[in-house]
């Protein structure tokens, strides 16, 4: 069977079906069909003692707090912790004005499913839009906006998905989110790809005071696990460990780039956390991939282009190699 089933397009990470398409794939499978760190943060172990008590709310003040700081956003009350930015993707429409809304195309597909679903227009020109989303870095491509543009758009209204911005730190306009005369720009960021721990569900929302206010009304008392507040307690304080691993993380990106174009791939874009390749027979590789137990990211709107997470062991490395090889 040739092509790319939506079931996997949609979004990275469907292991339960790439299993039930390619049964007779070796297991265990090397998921790199996400942008998330292979080497999370080594979050300690006593950081997980209270799971059994109910999360604390000053935790979570202190941890919106730290956050703020490493987002270089002067008032903390502007920073809401969300169980992941996902949930933000899907609640910001519920709360903000319905109307017409700009996409970069192509980009996340959550961002065009949550807008349509609430009834706004989803148009491809800023100029015509009552409110701009944008992806920078853009998934699945890596473009990038430098911050003066990204401001002028957030002047009439813009939502900034900075789920890749720890890659590129100075491409964030998060401390600008909220903040007088950049009332209409709401910025999303996300813990788990930078820091590799997606499972924990935790990401924020950086807004002016009373559109955080009615976000941490909706989002409840406890919107948080208590392993999520640990793991941010603990790694957003770590500037060693981040900048360590941007470096890391560029040369593992530099590493994947020279692997796919030796297999006959063109790398088109991305981020040091993935990497956009085209290959006229993209489908094919996607399929002998998958049957070799590696999944990548095919795309319905162009099936000539995959994406590739970065391996994470040296094992995973030369597992994709010798995958790659395979015809």
């Amino acid at each position: 069977m040739s092509g790319s089933p939506s079931s996997l397009s949609g979004h990275g990470g469907r292991l339960a079906a790439a299993r039930a398409r390619f049964p007779d794939a070796p297991a265990p499978w090397l998921d790199l069909s996400t942008g998330i760190n292979p080497r999370p943060y080594p979050v300690p172990p006593q950081a997980f003692e209270d799971w059994g008590r109910l999360p604390d709310p000053a935790d979570l003040a202190r941890l919106e707090a730290v956050a703020a700081q490493t987002f270089g956003v002067d008032d903390p009350a502007r920073v809401v912790a969300v169980p992941g930015s996902e949930t933000a993707i899907r609640l910001l429409p519920k709360i903000l004005p319905r109307g017409r809304v700009s996409l970069p195309v192509p980009t996340y597909s959550s961002h065009p499913l949550a807008w349509r679903r609430v009834g706004s227009e989803v148009v491809a020109d800023p100029d015509e839009a009552d409110l701009c989303v944008v992806v920078n870095p853009n998934n699945p491509d890596g473009r990038s906006l430098a911050p003066e543009a990204v401001l002028a758009l957030g002047q009439r209204g813009a939502v900034v998905d900075e789920a890749f911005v720890e890659c590129e730190p100075s491409l964030s306009v998060a401390p600008f989110a909220g903040a007088p005369d950049h009332e209409r720009l709401i910025v999303l960021r996300s813990f788990g790809k930078f820091y590799g721990l997606a499972g924990l569900r935790l990401g924020f929302v950086i807004a002016r005071p009373a559109l955080s206010r009615r976000l941490r009304e909706t989002l409840g008392e406890w919107p948080l696990s208590a392993p999520a507040l640990a793991a941010g307690l603990a790694a957003y304080p770590d500037g060693a460990w981040a900048n360590a691993t941007r470096a890391s993380l560029a040369d593992a990106a530099a590493r994947l780039d020279a692997l796919l174009v030796g297999a006959g791939f063109e790398v088109v874009g991305g981020t040091s956390l993935f990497r956009l390749a085209r290959a006229a027979d993209a489908s094919v590789r996607f399929e002998a991939l998958a049957r070799a137990g590696i999944l990548t990211r095919p795309f319905d709107h162009d099936p000539s282009l995959l994406r590739f997470g970065l391996p994470g062991f040296d094992a995973d490395w030369a597992r994709l190699a010798a995958a790659l090889k395979t015809p």
